[in-house]
Parts: structure tokens; sequence; C-alpha cells
């Protein structure tokens, strides 16, 4: 057999990393909250009054698929549909340096810096990593997606080759099975160790493209192989590999998940990875979102090496599941606060404890990040917000919180000149996606950059952390200018 290349050094290991978040979106807000998700634009650049409203709550999410999209977009000399940007998705997108926490929780930390008459506050959360070696077993169900769409160079092509890479790097003890679809979906592989790697070889082997794309027939074939095999030592897993653009059966995402929900609640966890330069961005996002899941965009075997094998951890464990963060600003000292990104993540206040509202789902050594445009009050002092994220343990559901609070003093002053170098990449990758969001008019209002400016503080970072990363945020800049 020809050498792998070592792509997704293990699409499952990527559910890792990803094991991120599906938030409970389906579902109408309480009295008094915003509505997430309907208003692009509008909803995240709301700035809301800290006396009325001191609490902000949100499910943790690491999902990159926006930015993966929106860098193939913009390599390709076009700018993503604003919709397509998600603030979050972005930030989440690039390196952290929080600490670990010693134990099986979070480590909460806060900082910020001023700029542009405000303050940017910084609330990352860490969990601890574990070696591949200690992880768990893994039932990973693959559906594959081989409808004529998927023909294309860098979809098809790619899945197999990140498939056949995860096959040679998994574990003793790891079991799989694979589903494709087109116009309807075939079980090719019921579940099998991992040691019968000669058949899943060929069976990967035997993917060819045709026909249409029933990716709610592909989903629910997925999810009751995932059921009948089901082991409660294990970590289980539905794999969705697809460009997103489903025309036969269920086309809407409420209606799909409502055909799995049965076999989703035996805590079978969803992970999408999306490919090609089409894209159904809104149903695997929401598919994820909404199936406690994640969901990822990949366009290249380099960008699947970086984002699943050179980044992330190797391992399929969950930290946390129904992990939620709440934010509680003091208005002695905040005027007004505005989240930014994670609208269709946003949760009622009451919904933070309320253990039977969805989170997200976390593994071992992520980091999540979120960003809070704050106005201070003049001559502010003191406590400037708490923050605390409450997550139920994976096997026993037991309830757990840690906090932390920041104050004044912890704001450091030119976010540009005198912040972090991690704070000033969120903040750079966070402005990036806001000048993408915004209507023209608009662009750049908050941070008060052009970008030339940030052009040049995304080359300034680049240079100072030596991040590729970095680099590549950058060059994304530059080109972005020459399509406006």
């Amino acid at each position: 057999m020809k050498p792998r290349l070592s792509v997704l050094a293990g699409i499952a290991l990527l559910s890792v990393v990803l094991a991120a978040c599906g938030a409970g979106g389906g579902e109408a807000p309480s009295a008094g909250q915003a509505a997430p998700g309907n208003q692009v634009a509008e909803t995240g650049r709301l700035e809301r009054d800290a006396t009325a409203e001191q609490i902000s709550t949100f499910a943790l999410d690491v999902d990159t698929a926006s930015y993966g999209y929106a860098r193939r977009a913009v390599q390709e000399g076009r700018l993503p549909e604003p919709a397509q940007v998600r603030t979050e998705e972005f930030v989440n997108s690039f390196r952290q340096d929080y600490t670990e926490p010693d134990d099986n929780g979070f480590a909460v930390h806060m900082d910020g810096a001023r700029t542009n008459g405000a303050v940017l506050l910084r609330v990352g959360l860490r969990t601890r990593g574990v070696g591949a070696e200690q992880r768990r077993p893994a039932n990973l169900t693959f559906v594959v997606d081989v409808s004529g769409s998927m023909a294309e160079t860098g979809r098809l092509d790619l899945v197999r080759d990140a498939l056949h890479t995860l096959v040679d790097q998994l574990m003793p003890g790891d079991q799989v099975a694979i589903v494709s679809f087109s116009d309807s979906a075939r079980l090719i592989t019921p579940m099998v160790p991992v040691a019968e790697r000669s058949r899943l070889h060929g069976a990967i082997d035997e993917l060819r493209t045709e026909g249409s794309t029933n990716l709610e027939d592909g989903l629910v074939t997925g999810y009751r192989e995932a059921s009948r095999a089901f082991r409660s030592v294990a970590t289980n897993r539905v794999i969705l590999l697809s460009d997103g653009l489903a025309n036969t059966g269920a086309t809407e995402w409420r209606a799909i998940l409502d055909r799995v929900s049965d076999y989703a609640a035996k805590q079978v966890t969803l992970l999408c990875v999306g490919v090609g330069r089409e894209y159904g961005d809104e149903l695997m996002e929401q598919l994820a979102d909404n199936g406690d899941g994640a969901a990822v965009y990949v366009s290249s075997q380099a960008e699947a090496r970086e984002v699943f094998v050179e980044r992330l951890p190797a391992n399929l464990d969950l930290r946390a599941r129904d992990a939620k963060a709440q934010v509680v600003f003091n208005p002695a000292t905040v005027e007004s606060y505005s989240l930014l990104g994670y609208e269709n993540r946003e949760l009622a206040p009451e919904d933070f404890r309320d253990d039977s509202r969805d989170g997200g789902e976390v593994g071992p050594g992520h980091s999540v990040t979120a960003l809070y445009w704050v106005r201070l009050r003049a001559g502010a002092s003191g406590q400037l917000a708490t923050a605390t994220v409450r997550w139920l343990d994976p096997d026993s559901r037991r309830p757990a919180e840690v906090s932390r609070a920041a104050d004044v003093r912890d704001v450091r002053g030119d976010l540009w000149d005198e912040a972090p170098l991690r704070l000033q990449v969120d903040a750079a990758a966070a402005a990036f996606a806001e000048y993408l969001r915004a209507p023209w008019s608009e662009r750049g209002e908050r941070f008060g950059l052009g970008l030339a400016d940030l052009a040049g503080h995304a080359s300034r970072l680049a240079e100072s952390t030596e991040d590729p990363g970095v680099a590549e945020l950058a060059d994304l800049v530059r080109r972005t200018r020459s399509l406006g």
C-alpha cells in the first residue's frame, strides 16, 4: 500500500479538538434575552447596559469552520458572505498560552487592554491535556458524502487520504465504522476493531462519487450504527465529512436532527468536517451547534495537518459535557459591554445552572476564548467582572464550577503596545472578522482600524510570535485590501 500523507492524524483526533460544543440553539430565547443568530452584524455589535443587564451567558465553543472557509475564499480572490463570518471562530482558530489546571476541570484566565476609548476584555478557559496513550478507546462512525459534488478536486480525495491516515494511527481498542451516502446511504463497514486495517483501507478505497446528496439518510444510518455499537467505556462519535450541499431528503438541520435525536440521546457526539469550494456552511454549522458537536473546514492537506495534527491534542476524550460560561459585570465600574461573536451560543442567565440546557463538549487541552468590548465608567476602580464556567463530568454527570474575578487594575494600557502578544493576536483576528461582517460604512469602526493598520499589526505580530498562523492572517488581511 502507498505511504499515506499524515494529513488528519486522525480525523478522529480532530474530534478532540473539536470536542467542542453544541449550544442548544434550537429553542426560543427567554424573555429579555437577545435573539441569537438572526442579526449577523447587528447582534454582534449590540452594547448592553451593565446596570440593566449585568450577566452574559453562553455555551462554550471551539469551532473553526468559519475561519477556514473565509481563508479559502480570500485566497481565491473573493470575500465570504457576512453571514458566514463568526467572530468567535476566527479568534478560536489561533493558539493561546493559557496555563492548564491541575485537575480535570478548567483554568479561568482574564485580562484586558485599552483601545479606541474602551477595554477589550479577554476571558480564556483551558482544560488539562492528556497523552494519546492515556485516552479511553474510541468508537468512530464516519459518514462520508460521495455525491457528485464531492468529485471536485480537494473534496473526496482529501477525505480518503485523511481516513487512510486515521486508520494507520488509531490505537488498539479503537473501533471504526464507515457509512457512505449519495442518493441513499450505505453501511460499507459495520463497527470493527481497528486491528482489521486491511478491511478498513479496502472500504475507504471503495469510496466513489455518484448521484445526489441525501445527507439526512447518511446521518440517520451513521447514528443508527453508532448507537448499535455504543460502548459506555469508549468515546462514541459520528464524524460527518461533506460539502454540506444537501439536495435530497430532508435538507433543513432541524428535520435532520429530529431523525437522529433518539440515537444521539445515547451520548453520541457529532463532528462536522466541511470541504469544497461551494460549501453549505449554515447547514453544517447548525448541525454541529445543535447536535452536541463541532464544525471545522479544511481545503488542503496542509491545512488539515496544521489544524488537526500540529495544533490539536491527539486524543478523543472529553473533559466536560454541557459546558457554559457566565460573566457578571460590575455596574459600578462598567457602563456597557458587548460580547464579540457567540450569537448562536448565547443563553439566558437562568440557563446557566439548568443542567437540562445544552452547553458545549470540551476535550483535553482545549482553549476557549471570548472577547468583550467594555466601556468603563469615568474614574472606575475595583472589580470589573467575574467569570464562571460550569460543566458536567463526562461520566458521572456531576456538575462543577470554577470562577475568577478581574479588577480594573488587570487592564493593561494600549492594546497594541502593552498587551500580551496573544491578546493582540486575538484582537487582530476579531477585528478582521468584524470587518468582514459589517456593512462597508461600519467596517473597522469598533477597533478604530482600517485594513492597512490591521495588516501592519498582524505583520508585526507574525514576526514577534514566529507563528505561521499569524503570518497567514496578515496575508489574508493584505489580500482583502485588494478585494475591497
